[in-house]
């Protein structure tokens, strides 16, 4: 059994498992759980793994935001998600036995629960609940990737900007939204100058509240018919 630090979580009390992949798991298997993972605070901008290292298991955030990311030619960061509280990363390389194909670090202080690869291909032959929870991730994620290749690819920079602050008031819910202008630049795939000015231009159009550098969303409905796209 892992020895249990200052920093262990309870998945018996775990408010994020309730939107993990380890919601329907039974009182026993929810044990299983508990005792086969470790608990970790990372601090902000901290590196949870990196494009092209092997992977070793699963990091479940009970606390925070990761960013996940790769790295293009010039060294410039594309992210493609912002994961929050009660998502799991890093389970897809451990199923296509591969190197990671992206990079994950916190853009906060966070708490991250880890569980090694062995324990959890050990759970998923064990669990049909999170094996059928596992095939509705996989399955949504490939409706949500192909959304966004295709904003990302087909839309202008300001749509592009109006989808991406959609999808982060979904993972940031009821706070503001919390990145700094670079991030969102590299997410929305655009200068940072040209984000700073099409922000500007979405507060004045009252899209959106700026508060330092939070954002707050105040016309949602308006930003949908901005970027093209359908409610969540």
């Amino acid at each position: 059994m892992i020895d249990h630090s200052h920093k262990f979580v309870s998945c018996e009390s775990c408010g994020a498992r309730k939107s993990s992949l380890f919601v329907d798991c039974s009182t026993d298997q929810t044990i299983e759980l508990n005792n086969n993972k470790s608990c970790s605070h990372y601090k902000k901008n901290q590196g949870l793994f990196l494009e092209g290292s092997i992977p070793r298991g699963v990091y479940c955030i009970n606390k925070g935001k990761v960013k996940v990311f790769t790295l293009g030619d010039e060294g410039k960061e594309q992210i493609i998600q912002i994961a929050g509280e009660g998502e799991v990363l890093g389970f897809r390389s451990i199923f296509s036995g591969e190197p990671y194909k992206v990079s994950a670090t916190t853009l906060e202080d966070s708490n991250i629960c880890f569980i090694h690869r062995e324990n959890f291909l050990n759970m998923i032959d064990t669990n049909a609940a999170l094996r059928n929870e596992l095939l509705k991730e996989f399955s949504k994620e490939l409706g949500e990737r192909a959304e966004f290749i295709t904003n990302m690819a087909q839309k202008s920079v300001r749509e592009r900007l109006a989808f991406v602050l959609l999808i982060l008031k979904d993972v940031y819910c009821e706070e503001p939204i919390n990145l700094s202008r670079e991030d969102l630049a590299n997410f929305v795939g655009t200068a940072t100058e040209t984000l700073i000015r099409l922000l500007k231009e979405f507060k004045e159009d009252g899209y959106i509240d700026i508060a330092t550098r939070k954002l707050t969303i105040l016309n949602q409905t308006g930003l949908f018919k901005l970027a093209g796209t359908h409610h969540r």
